[in-house]
């Protein structure tokens, strides 16, 4: 288990959108932290009331957006345009290369989210959207949300990663036990948790590279991403 820190993560602060990066992005550059497997952005996103990222072009990435308060509007040269809001996973496949543009739908009110980039199994995909609903189905268990084939309902992603999340109430836990040759990346979304005897909060991140079960108890209520990495 190895654990990164909440506040040993890349930090931008640029008025409108206060961000942290688990992992280098943009101007924040750390080799020690390029990503994990195939996973290759967390960033926790708080921006304005109004305020927003500007039509901006992507490709060969699989773009989740997990939306932890208020509500972010989504508008893609795919002709895509709708509300994220908690419980939503919205799934972009860039591929050959879209544009897209993300905002605030609240003037007033800040929206929290976590933007996650996987790189995809291969490059010049033909670009894709999906987004599904979760919310209460992610209670006092790990949800699938996101996997290869779609399985259980989760959006379909292109590549051999699992994503899980859950809502855990004080003193529930959760048991994932990884496959041998897997890898595992929890992130904290709110709340505390312990793991195998360590206390993580909002904002810290663990990895895991062996097969033994990682059981994460909830200490208070809270909310966590897990994902499964080949």
């Amino acid at each position: 288990m190895r654990v990164r820190r909440s506040h040993e993560r890349g930090h931008a602060n640029h008025g409108w959108l206060d961000s942290h990066h688990t992992f280098s992005f943009a101007n924040y550059y750390d080799p020690d932290h390029m990503g994990f497997r195939t996973l290759r952005v967390i960033n926790d996103d708080r921006v304005l009331g109004g305020a927003g990222f500007g039509k901006h072009p992507h490709r060969d990435m699989e773009i989740i957006s997990y939306v932890v308060e208020g509500a972010l509007e989504h508008k893609d040269s795919m002709g895509n345009g709708s509300l994220i809001r908690p419980g939503d996973v919205q799934l972009m496949r860039a591929g050959t290369g879209i544009t897209h543009s993300e905002y605030n739908h609240s003037p007033t009110d800040t929206v929290r989210f976590l933007q996650i980039w996987i790189t995809p199994d291969q490059n010049g995909l033909t670009p894709g959207y999906e987004q599904k609903f979760f919310g209460d189905e992610r209670r006092g268990t790990l949800r699938l949300v996101a996997s290869p084939d779609g399985a259980d309902d989760a959006v379909q992603i292109h590549q051999n990663v699992t994503m899980y999340a859950s809502i855990l109430e004080d003193g529930q836990s959760v048991t994932h036990e990884p496959a041998n040759g897997r890898h595992t990346w929890l992130q904290i979304v709110r709340g505390n948790v312990t793991v195998e005897g360590v206390a993580l909060g909002e904002g810290d991140g663990a990895s895991f590279s062996d097969a033994s079960p990682i059981t994460i108890q909830s200490d208070g209520d809270g909310e966590l991403i897990l994902f499964d990495l080949a």
